[in-house]
C-alpha cells in the first residue's frame, strides 16, 4: 500500500523516526566527546565508560523520546498492523546484511590483533550503520511503499 499524504503517522512510524534520531544523536555525541578527550594517541583515550555511557543514553533517550512524542501527538492506534509487520520484517531483513557484512570489519581488527579500541568502536560503528539502515528502510517503506 504506497502513502497517500493523508493522515498522521502511525506509532510505528512515529517509533522509528524516534530511533533513528536518537542513534544518530548519541553516535555522533560519543564520537564528539571521544575526539574532544584524544590526545596524539587516538587509541589510547580511555573510551570505555564513555561507550557504555552513550549505549545507556540511546536507549533511556529512545524510551523517553518515544513517550514524549505520543503525549504531544498521540496516535490513533498502538497496535501494529499488517503492513507494519511487513515493513519490519523488510526493515530487519535488508538491514541483517548490512550487519552482516559490516562485521567483518571488527573480526578482520581482532584477527589482526588491533587494540581494543578499534574493535569496540568498529562493533559501535557497524551498529550504528545498522540501525540508521533498518530505520530508512522502514521510513521509505511507509511513504512510498514497498
Amino acid at each position: 500500500m504506497l502513502y497517500t499524504g493523508e493522515g498522521s503517522m502511525s506509532y510505528e512510524e512515529k517509533g522509528t523516526w524516534v530511533y533513528l534520531v536518537v542513534t544518530l544523536v548519541t553516535y555522533g555525541g560519543y564520537a564528539a566527546l571521544l575526539l574532544g578527550r584524544a590526545g596524539d594517541d587516538l587509541a589510547a583515550t580511555p573510551y570505555v565508560g564513555l561507550m557504555i555511557g552513550a549505549v545507556i543514553a540511546s536507549m533511556v533517550l529512545a524510551i523517553v523520546v518515544r513517550i514524549l512524542v505520543e503525549v504531544v501527538r498521540p496516535s490513533d492506534r498502538h497496535r501494529a498492523d499488517e503492513r507494519d509487520r511487513d515493513i519490519d520484517m523488510r526493515g530487519e531483513q535488508v538491514a541483517g546484511g548490512v550487519l552482516g557484512f559490516g562485521m567483518i570489519l571488527p573480526l578482520a581488527l581482532a584477527m589482526a590483533e588491533a587494540p581494543h579500541f578499534w574493535i569496540a568502536n568498529a562493533i559501535y560503528a557497524v551498529f550504528t550503520a545498522w540501525a540508521v539502515a533498518t530505520s530508512a528502510v522502514k521510513l521509505v517503506a511507509y511513504r512510498r511503499g514497498f
